[in-house]
């Protein structure tokens, strides 16, 4: 016996009462079920399930219904026990199901709104959807350019820019205000679905339910689908696309429909107005606002630039004065207490494997990040002291002969670090 499936009558049913058919180490197989099982890029619906007649209050629920799959007709439901107890019931028992109705909704609206979405890319682009996947924050669909446009008004196009994609997002949701019908059409054969004005082939040769958006004759979109919708496509709300890449020969257009995308345009539309708040501006101004800022940061980041080097070029100065009056030690540890761990190596750029050196290892230490970077004129191997010694102090880095990197978590293991190899090179 196969499971009689609810969904296929009505999509609006939210409570029912059945019976348990049969039980097994895969779940638990109803006479009758309106939970959808995972298939066709939809994820299933879920639920609970209580004996009838008992307290059927979701928060009270005994069992819960986490997932649904096809096992050939017939529909099996995988169940958890609320308080981790045993499933108690057996076939025949009478039980009372409840869907969660918010999910069930949100796949409708979803679902419903790739279909009328991959509708206009076929009748505006000849773009036939070779991919569809309902994920957790967006959905996309790859479109392939193989076909020429059903509408005569349009040639088609080498590449689905962004503008095209914006096109067709405005023709999708003029789709949803009007309205139009969903309706869902079933067939026991190929030849009479292939009557229908598809807009992909056929897959199946038997039991076969076409979607149509629209009437037949001036369809929005008509598939093959198995997965639940809407009665009109209203009910859909918004379909909002959110970008355009090119993806192994097709186009990936990634988007939202439904709650869905109005909770994430409400998302960013709030993050939008506390930015432009900050800077003083209306969401308007905003971005001739940024480009202003980005402007003065640009003219900040220049002058940072020139101001820095010259200070470096003053450390360099000192530095070398010290190394001229320091001749009989080989190690020379030079602070800098303004200045990062990348500043340090562009100074060092001035003493790698040059004899400005003089024989010694000059430890150019960057107080703010605790590090150092080592620098020699060779005869000193700057690479292989920092592998030997540094994790002796919880450091780390590398280099080679000329220049290396000390990395340390705190000053006193840096320090420690400094005096070994004082002592090391003495």
């Amino acid at each position: 016996m196969s499971t009689a499936k609810l969904y296929q009558q009505n999509v609006y049913i939210k409570e029912w009462d059945t019976e348990i058919e049969s039980i097994n180490e895969n779940g638990v197989y109803l006479c009758s079920t309106a939970f959808f099982p995972e298939g066709g890029g939809q994820s299933c619906d879920i639920g609970s399930l209580a004996p009838a007649g008992e307290d059927t209050d979701r928060s009270a629920a005994l069992y819960k219904i986490t997932d649904v799959q096809e096992d050939g007709d017939d529909i099996v439901h995988k169940i958890v026990c609320d308080d981790g107890s045993t499933f108690e019931l057996k076939a025949g028992d009478k039980v009372h199901c409840t869907l969660d109705w918010d999910r069930r909704f949100d796949n409708m609206q979803r679902h419903c709104g790739e279909h009328i979405l991959s509708g206009i890319f076929y009748r505006e682009c000849g773009g036939v959807n070779r991919g569809f996947h309902m994920g957790q924050d967006y959905m996309t669909v790859d479109i392939s350019l193989e076909d020429k446009p059903t509408n005569p008004e349009m040639e088609k196009p080498e590449e689905i820019t962004w503008e095209l994609a914006k096109h067709c997002e405005l023709l999708a949701n003029r789709v949803i205000w009007s309205d139009a019908p969903v309706k869902v059409f079933r067939y026991d054969n190929r030849e009479d679905a292939e009557n229908m004005p598809l807009r992909k082939n056929l897959a199946l040769d038997e039991d076969i339910s076409i979607v149509c958006i629209g009437s037949p004759e001036n369809a929005a979109d008509c598939v093959a689908c198995c997965g639940t919708h809407p009665q009109t496509a209203g009910q859909v709300g918004l379909i909002k696309l959110y970008k355009v890449e090119k993806y192994k020969g097709m186009f990936r257009i990634y988007f939202e429909a439904g709650k869905r995308a109005l909770m994430d345009y409400s998302k960013k539309h709030d993050i939008l107005t506390d930015l432009s708040n900050s800077y003083s501006s209306s969401i308007e101004d905003f971005p001739e606002k940024i480009r202003g800022q980005e402007e003065k940061l640009a003219d900040v980041k220049n002058q940072l630039f020139h101001i820095k080097k010259a200070f470096i070029e003053n450390e360099c100065n000192k530095l070398n004065d010290l190394l001229t009056e320091a001749e009989e030690s080989s190690v020379l540890v030079y602070p800098l207490e303004n200045l990062s761990l990348d500043d340090a190596f562009n100074m060092s750029k001035e003493y790698m494997g040059k004899s400005a050196c003089k024989g010694k290892l000059i430890l150019l230490y960057s107080v703010p990040d605790t590090s150092y970077i080592l620098v020699s004129d060779g005869e000193i191997k700057c690479g292989p002291l920092v592998k030997e010694y540094a994790n002796f102090y919880g450091g780390k880095g590398g280099g080679n002969d000329i220049s290396a990197r000390a990395i340390f978590k705190t000053s006193d293991d840096a320090s420690l670090f400094a005096d070994l190899l004082g002592k090391h090179l003495k």
